[in-house]
């Protein structure tokens, strides 16, 4: 991931939903706004390959550090950061941006608060753009019902142990959670600098229980919904098809749900494709944003 900067970033702290959230701002500000969500253990310069082609194309871009996260806000309970406040956080957001409607991105646990937000609230997103992540229906049902992933999902009924995940975590200069991003992506992914800056992050007061936190509040209490999960807005979802954690077999019965949606496989990434690929996830988007 590339540090250099072709247009300014502007650091701003906005209150939503009782949290105030450190939100990183890009771009024309009477262009449309494109939200970035950001997933674990990430932050979020997550997106700084992205920001650049988006700002280009006229967008104004926010990208939160999610709560519990970086330079966020960090609730210390458990019940903080159920999937409907963590959706109520971007609301909050997209009214602090003065559109009624934004494009919405996300990556991981970046994309299912934006698939619940797309469910729950779809009269506030015109476009979806999705990375890795698959819709919470698909996800919870492979999860109880799928083996494999179920192997694959492990670490979430392991970070459901207190005190011992953010032990083992903060361990040798948090080793398991740089491996974690070094050993499961392409080589030259994350660079020295973009690693010092995730530590930095994950050293905040407070980071690491609360970004653990989010699967607690998922384990102990699963999303259920009485209406249909169906999405309506326009989606677009890539996924990176060496995914170690989610496995692509996910993929398309998560674009079935979508009643005008398109899949994108990237074959040669990961987990971390938005990185890994940069220029075509980036080749991706503005195509999908292009379309009338």
């Amino acid at each position: 991931m590339s540090l250099k900067m072709n247009f300014p970033y502007e650091d701003h702290f906005i209150v939503t939903n009782g949290v105030t959230l450190h939100v990183v701002q890009a771009g024309p500000l009477d262009g449309p706004v494109a939200l970035l969500l950001h997933g674990f253990p990430d932050f979020w310069a997550s997106w700084t390959a992205q920001v650049d082609h988006l700002v280009q194309a006229g967008y104004r871009v926010w990208i939160p550090d999610q709560r519990g996260y970086n330079e966020s806000e960090k609730p210390p309970d458990i019940d903080s950061y159920h999937i409907n406040i963590l959706a109520d956080d971007v609301c909050g957001l997209i009214s602090s941006t003065g559109n009624q409607k934004v494009t919405l991105l996300g990556h991981d646990w970046g994309g299912a608060v934006s698939w619940w937000l797309a469910h729950r609230n779809p009269d506030l997103i015109d476009r979806l753009i999705i990375i890795n992540s698959a819709h919470f229906s698909v996800i919870l049902h492979y999860m109880k019902w799928n083996l494999r992933q179920l192997a694959r999902s492990w670490y979430m009924y392991f970070f459901r142990i207190p005190f011992l995940p953010e032990y083992l975590l903060r361990r040798r200069n948090y080793q398991a959670l740089t491996e974690a991003l070094t050993k499961r992506s392409q080589p030259n992914t994350f660079s020295a600098t973009d690693l010092d800056r995730c530590r930095a992050a994950w050293s905040q007061p407070g980071a690491l229980k609360s970004m653990i936190n989010w699967y607690r509040a998922l384990m102990r209490d699963k999303p259920v919904t009485t209406k249909s999960v169906q999405i309506t807005v326009p989606t677009l979802l890539i996924w990176g098809s060496q995914d170690h954690a989610l496995g692509q077999e996910m993929a398309q019965p998560s674009i079935d749900l979508c009643d005008q949606g398109e899949l994108r496989m990237i074959s040669n990434a990961g987990h971390w494709v938005h990185r890994e690929a940069s220029s075509t996830v980036n080749r991706y988007i503005l195509e999908f944003l292009s379309k009338k």
